[in-house]
């Protein structure tokens, strides 16, 4: 990606995270309803322990994922006060180019889908 980078590519993308972000904070959601219903049915010490670490990365992933959005929200503001500051030729304005939010949004999608793994692993083992 280059340094700058066009306004609406960029709303573009901070469209598309905003809506993996939402989609995630729903897996974590079911995640946790999932982790309920392991913890209801074994109250053994071993798997007592793993649900209270899932139940604590899940928390971890549910602020990351507020963290990242507040910060996608706060580049959307950033391009819309571009816009209003100056109207005209817009379609051909260039801002500089988001990437420590690209880089937070890959990096958070990664991690996830390893939790996730590890989860549904540890998920099958119990259920």
């Amino acid at each position: 990606m280059s340094a700058n980078e066009s306004v609406y590519i960029q709303h573009s993308e901070n469209t598309e995270w905003k809506s993996k972000l939402n989609f995630y904070k729903d897996e974590v959601v079911i995640l946790t309803g999932r982790l309920e219903e392991i913890a209801s049915k074994n109250s053994g010490k071993d798997a007592l322990a793993e649900v209270e670490k899932y139940q604590n990365q899940l928390i971890v992933q549910r602020n990351n994922i507020d963290e990242i959005a507040h910060l996608v929200n706060l580049n959307e503001q950033a391009l819309i006060e571009v816009i209003k500051s100056n109207p005209v030729a817009v379609d051909h304005r260039k801002v500089e180019y988001h990437s420590k939010e690209r880089e937070l949004v890959e990096s958070f999608e990664s991690n996830f889908n390893n939790i996730r793994e590890d989860f549904n692993r540890f998920a099958s083992k119990w259920m």
